[in-house]
C-alpha cells in the first residue's frame, strides 16, 4: 500500500486517477475505507492529509458496439 500526502485543493477523484488510472465508484469506496476519516475534510483537501492508496484490480475495457457500423 502507498501513501500520499494531498496538495491544497485535491479532490479525491483527481488523486484517485492521478495515482491510480482509475476514479470510478469502486475505487472512491475503497479509498474512504482505508482512510476513515477523509470524508470530514469535505471535497476539497488540505494540503498535507497523509492518503493511503487502494490496492485495486484493474479495469477490465469494456466493448463498445456501434449500431450504425
Amino acid at each position: 500500500m502507498r501513501t500520499i500526502l494531498s496538495r491544497n485543493g485535491d479532490l479525491v477523484p483527481q488523486l484517485l486517477w492521478l495515482s491510480l488510472g482509475r476514479d470510478d465508484d469502486e475505487a472512491e469506496e475503497a479509498l474512504y475505507l482505508i482512510n476513515p476519516g477523509l470524508a470530514l475534510y469535505g471535497p476539497v483537501l488540505p494540503a498535507g492529509v497523509e492518503i493511503k492508496l487502494p490496492i485495486l484490480p484493474e479495469l477490465v475495457p469494456t466493448m463498445t458496439v456501434n449500431i450504425w457500423d
